[in-house]
């Protein structure tokens, strides 16, 4: 069996740990009967966890209840930059052994919803919950959006960029984290009503930008060259900057300068949103 799964993107500023965005990179996974456990891989990450120990290798097991499969995963998704890449992959392998709900494993493998639940379903959700107790529903989502994603070559673990996070917040910062969610989910659904602060956030990125130097100063060159709103792309070390076509290219470019310019080793994305999520075959 054969199944395709979306990258994401989560939180968008302020909906930390609550909104998820599917985006159009992709991740494969390839299950067919065999006599022995083999596993192959392509794409990003190739060749790194190829054994019993790789995430999909151990859920397809978990699932089959037997090691008598091939598999084969190729990703378009990097490792540990904060575009969900071990929620789809959990979920991509679920779906091609068969799991009747790869939504579940998914956000078990990530520890909160709203990476697999894009992943599973496409476009713009919220999600809540853990394991079988998932709540997820699609949000409006104007068909003029795009993003770019500036993807750093160093990898920042989720785990690291939540150590950094107060266990306490101040009231105030939860209520402009409210108005600035309420804010983001009208732009997003229109953007002709979307407001700058829209993707304003002071629960997360604040303490997570001393992890990325530069990050502070990439979200403003984003926005002066004409994206809508930036933010860090779940826990980093992307960063994901809202555009439309004709924006897109200037915001691309701008991200392109500014990577050259501060010597950081990286990739720049033009990428659509995905609105399929989860394909099987």
């Amino acid at each position: 069996m054969f199944a395709r799964v979306p990258a994401s993107s989560a939180n968008l500023g302020p909906g930390f740990d609550a909104l998820g965005l599917a985006l159009a990179k992709y991740v494969e996974v390839r299950v067919e009967p065999a006599d022995t456990f083999t596993i192959t891989s392509s794409g990003e990450g190739a060749g790194r966890f190829d054994s019993p120990d790789h995430l999909a290798a151990r859920i397809v097991h978990d699932t089959l209840g037997h090691w008598e499969f091939a598999l084969h995963v190729h990703s378009e998704i990097p490792v540990s930059r904060g575009l969900g890449s071990s929620a789809a992959l959990a979920v991509a392998a679920a779906a091609a052994a068969g799991h009747g709900s790869p939504l579940a494993i998914g956000t078990r493998v990530d520890g909160h919803a709203e990476n697999a639940a894009a992943s599973v379903l496409g476009g713009l959700v919220v999600a809540r919950g853990h394991d079988e107790n998932v709540v997820t529903r699609p949000l409006a989502l104007d068909p003029a959006w795009r993003v770019v994603a500036v993807v750093p070559d160093e990898e920042l673990s989720t785990d690291a960029a939540r150590r950094v996070l107060p266990r306490e917040v101040p009231f105030a910062d939860a209520t402009a984290n409210l108005s600035a969610l309420g804010l983001l989910l009208a732009g997003l659904a229109d953007h002709r009503a979307w407001h700058p602060s829209a993707t304003s956030d002071v629960l997360h990125q604040p303490y997570r930008s001393a992890l990325l130097p530069y990050s502070d100063d990439l979200l403003e060159e984003l926005r002066s060259a004409g994206a809508a709103g930036s933010c860090w792309s779940g826990a980093g070390s992307t960063m994901l900057a809202f555009v439309v076509a004709d924006t897109s290219p200037a915001v691309a470019s701008a991200a392109d300068v500014f990577l050259h310019e501060r010597g950081v080793p990286g990739r720049v994305w033009e990428l659509e949103v995905d609105r399929t999520g989860l394909v099987v075959s």
